[in-house]
């Protein structure tokens, strides 16, 4: 019955290499940036690693119509986050070893994997 617990510290001491290995995961994720463009680049969004917009660029010749500009701003701002999605997809698989843990992309910044 108690055969289980000698195994303990040796599965203590991966715990917390995991955890020290995802927060330097999340640490990446925040300074990685994704751009995700529209429109032939007339918007350029980017993103950061957990998908926060961080910066946009809209081209003056962009302006003229208003819908487009939203429908673009929202296609470009899509395309950067599901690039930085895929990336943390990607990093977790590598913590993980390919295993899918339960709750580990909310730990990792928010994103479902």
């Amino acid at each position: 019955m108690l055969g289980g617990l000698t195994n303990l510290p040796a599965m203590l001491k991966q715990a917390k290499e995991m955890q020290s290995r995802m927060a330097e995961i999340q640490k990446e994720l925040a300074s990685k940036r994704y751009d995700g463009d529209a429109g032939g680049g007339s918007v350029v969004a980017t993103v950061d690693g957990k998908g926060t917009l961080v910066d946009i660029k809209i081209q003056p010749d962009a302006v003229t119509d208003v819908e487009l500009l939203e429908d673009m701003i929202k296609g470009a701002v899509a395309v950067a986050s599901t690039k930085a999605q895929e990336s943390a997809k990607e990093e977790m698989a590598r913590l993980t070893g390919g295993l899918n843990i339960p709750g580990l992309g909310d730990m990792l910044g928010g994103l479902s994997g």
